[in-house]
């Protein structure tokens, strides 16, 4: 039973709306087998989540926190996911909630049409062909209100508007951008965000306990704890491209992932680069012990149909055993499984590229191997391209056993960029792609 078992908050309100939340549903295995793998990597199960309205999800969680979802159903927690402890069960995060972008005066705005959603962990059962909601957490402050998905500070993070990009709302300290997320054995959770970079520990009910953030980043008017414990030069990140992996390692250290590179000097800098960082964390002395460089394949070796090198990210990693990690290199349209050993030989923390004022800068080598830098190594496991059935945009991957793996998507809410995401009465435009578990069955053990 969850530790939040009778809570006022938990899903199983919904039951009375006649959602299909499967909340008494007896378990149905994975129906992962655990015989020896042979032939190609192949999808052999998949299961879809159903049509949940947002704001009945929402207001099931923390009341009246949403007025007016605009047609918009519960989407995007395929942000992450982690095994719940039993076959078939996962708990995965949302992301900020719906946004999109839409072109004024030829500028982009950065807009959410449902701006008092709360970012949810989110537990999942895979049921046959479905996925079933089997409960969730709203991620809270220390008061109990919600961190909403706003962005934390003018002139750092975009400014947030309206659903039709015409009115600006107000920045919120409290907001996370969640992404990565793990269960700790007392049943805490860590998440990791976009917005400051940060780490961010909640308690089994959802408040959160802790955020760590960059030196300097001079975060205030939160209403819980932010300590300034990572290294200052993760201020440099991209905007929407802060940590968006988090992997927990058998040893009970936590390993976050930078999305794409740093904007070190400059966005230009960045936009070419192919090597971004990763940082280790050690709980209980609460403070990060590592940090390494990870090189990117070309982009047109991740996906044969890009250009541009900008279009490269990292959205997931996860813990295969010791100190190696499997890392998810992706575009929108094509994504690859590689393994890494976090060396202690490849440790950069406290060196020259810690110094924003290096140069060239770590994201600046064209080599930084030859540049005496010790990249991570790698080996490719799968390159998802090929598997048929694999929805794009994957976000969240988990190890099943010895050789499966779950993946699931980031439906985006349903949502689309560009003024007809909305109809004349500021109703979404769904774009028809649902949040997909699929399993993958691979051609090696991991």
């Amino acid at each position: 039973m969850s530790p939040h078992a009778g809570r006022n908050r938990r899903v199983h309100r919904l039951a009375a709306t006649g959602l299909p939340l499967a909340l008494a549903a007896a378990l149905v295995a994975a129906g992962t087998a655990t015989a020896s793998p042979s032939g190609p990597a192949h999808v052999v199960r998949t299961a879809t989540l159903g049509d949940i309205p947002l704001g009945t999800f929402s207001n099931a969680l923390l009341r009246d926190s949403v007025d007016n979802d605009r047609g918009i159903d519960l989407g995007g927690i395929g942000s992450d996911i982690y095994p719940a402890g039993r076959k078939g069960e996962y708990w995965t995060v949302t992301d900020r909630g719906p946004n999109g972008q839409i072109k004024v005066d030829g500028k982009k705005r950065r807009t959410f049409p449902v701006p008092g959603f709360d970012p949810a962990i989110v537990k999942v059962r895979v049921s046959g062909d479905r996925l079933d909601v089997i409960d969730a957490i709203p991620v809270t402050t220390s008061s109990g209100k919600a961190v909403t998905g706003l962005p934390d500070q003018a002139g750092r993070d975009e400014t947030p508007y309206s659903y039709d990009a015409r009115t600006a709302l107000s920045y919120n300290p409290n907001g996370l951008d969640t992404e990565g997320i793990v269960r700790a054995d007392d049943g805490s959770f860590w998440l990791v965000d976009e917005y400051g970079p940060s780490l961010v520990h909640v308690s089994a009910h959802g408040k959160v306990l802790t955020r760590y953030v960059p030196k300097g980043l001079q975060l205030t008017g939160t209403d819980y704890p932010v300590v300034e414990a990572l290294p200052s030069v993760f201020l440099h990140r991209k905007i929407n491209r802060g940590f968006e992996g988090l992997a927990l390692l058998p040893g009970g250290d936590l390993v976050m992932v930078l999305q794409s590179p740093l904007s070190l000097p400059d966005g230009d800098a960045r936009d070419a680069s192919r090597t971004t960082r990763l940082l280790r964390f050690s709980p209980r002395k609460k403070a990060v012990t590592a940090e390494y460089a990870y090189r990117f394949d070309p982009v047109d070796v991740v996906d044969p149909g890009e250009d541009d090198t900008s279009e490269l990210k990292i959205s997931s990693i996860v813990a295969v055993g010791g100190d190696r990690l499997l890392v998810e290199e992706r575009t929108d349209n094509a994504a690859r499984l590689e393994v890494v050993r976090l060396d202690r030989r490849s440790d950069i923390l406290g060196g020259v590229y810690d110094d924003d004022t290096t140069s060239p800068s770590l994201e600046q080598l064209d080599d930084p191997a030859a540049a005496g830098v010790p990249v991570l190594g790698k080996r490719l496991v799968v390159d998802l391209n090929t598997v048929p059935g694999v929805p794009l945009k994957i976000e969240g991957i988990a190890r099943v056993d010895h050789d499966t793996l779950a993946l699931v998507n980031d439906n985006d809410f349903g949502m689309t960029d560009g003024a007809g995401a909305f109809d004349a009465q500021g109703r979404l435009v769904d774009s028809g792609v649902k949040t997909t578990l699929v399993y993958v069955r691979l051609p090696k053990v991991l």
